[in-house]
């Protein structure tokens, strides 16, 4: 199939494609990893598409304690950073690295995979377990929002639909720290059945987020994460019914744990 007609914008700024944006129905183009299927399948029918792929929103800085992460960034770039190096950050580069095939880690882009949303994506989970938070820019300014609380359900976020989200930010887990992602992923699409992100500090304590088996990521109760997920709601499908999607997920979840731990005690020696 072949998209319906549209207007389509390539943005020369942030404040061009802002502009764009007022547009009713307008959607964002990034990387085109997400938007392109649906608009070739019709899922996706906006009036407008605004193409900010030549936007100067892309690269990796580290300092005062914070990594700022361009939305352009793509998977392949953020996999092979020295900026992302260290135990405690290398759920990030774990995570990217094992996105899609060779042609989506080298045109998605790491904000058009948080915007997008999907439930059995990874990088969210990511996301919530590191506490990234995601700066947003409108016509009214900046805002930041905490990934938590961008994700709100199936391929939907906390964004605007005149917003944009322009970098991300991640706090450096202090020295000692370690984290880890694993998921057990659907042969063809690569997409998690299951998946866990988990940050393991100095003191031990554990921050662990889930994706693949809900609405969205989700985060766990700290004091016990496995046993927390007896109280998630799980979907099932095709692909995986209820009952084993929440086993897949007990596993990824203490695999990422004892993964994060072996990593911050290697840390910490």
């Amino acid at each position: 199939m072949i998209p319906n007609a549209l207007l389509y914008h390539r943005a020369t700024s942030v404040e061009d494609a802002l502009g764009a944006l007022a547009e009713p129905d307008a959607r964002v183009l990034a990387g085109g990893m997400s938007l392109l299927p649906l608009l070739k399948l019709r899922i996706a029918r906006p009036e407008a598409v605004v193409d900010i792929g030549r936007l100067e929103l892309s690269g990796i800085e580290r300092s005062n304690g914070s990594v700022r992460i361009g939305a352009l960034t793509t998977w392949d770039a953020l996999s092979r950073s020295d900026k992302l190096d260290g135990a405690g950050l290398a759920a990030i580069r774990e995570c990217a690295a094992h996105i899609g095939d060779l042609h989506v880690r080298n045109r998605g882009t790491l904000g058009g995979g948080l915007v997008h949303a999907d439930p059995a994506s990874d990088m969210p989970a990511v996301a919530v377990a590191l506490g990234v938070t995601l700066e947003v820019s409108s016509s009214e300014g900046l805002r930041r929002i905490g990934a938590p609380d961008f994700f709100l359900g199936p391929f939907t976020t906390a964004l605007g639909p005149r917003e944009l989200v322009t970098s991300v930010d991640v706090p450096v887990p202090p020295a000692g720290s370690g984290s880890a992602y694993i998921k057990v992923e659907h042969p063809a699409s690569g997409f998690a059945l299951a998946g866990a992100a988990a940050l393991v500090g100095p003191d031990g304590a554990a921050s662990v987020a889930v994706t693949g088996i809900s609405a969205g990521p989700i985060l766990l109760a700290a004091d016990d994460p496995g046993r927390a997920l007896d109280d998630v709601e799980v979907f099932g499908d095709r692909f995986a019914p209820e009952e084993y999607r929440r086993h897949l997920a007990g596993v990824v979840v203490r695999r990422a744990i004892d993964r994060a731990r072996t990593r911050a005690e290697g840390a910490g020696s």
